[in-house]
């Protein structure tokens, strides 16, 4: 899914969701969660991996790090 804002994050997220890149998302508290992402909206993201979804609330977020080199050109 698609978020439909033009922002850096917006731009980020949709790539690595329609490439479906490999990622780590480490949390504010610390935890570090891998997988892809398969579905974003304004305020949250589904992580998938191995057959298994976790719901991410962005707010929780720190840092998103793909595992991979990732080029977007953002208008």
């Amino acid at each position: 899914m698609s978020i439909k804002t033009d922002s850096l994050e917006a731009s980020f997220l949709n790539h690595v969701c329609e490439q479906k890149l490999a990622l780590t998302i480490f949390l504010v508290n610390g935890v570090k969660l891998q997988g892809t992402i398969t579905w974003v909206d304004a305020n949250s993201m589904l992580l998938s991996r191995e057959g298994h979804s976790q719901l991410v609330y962005k707010h929780a977020i720190s840092t998103i790090m793909p595992n991979s080199p990732v080029e977007i050109a953002v208008a």
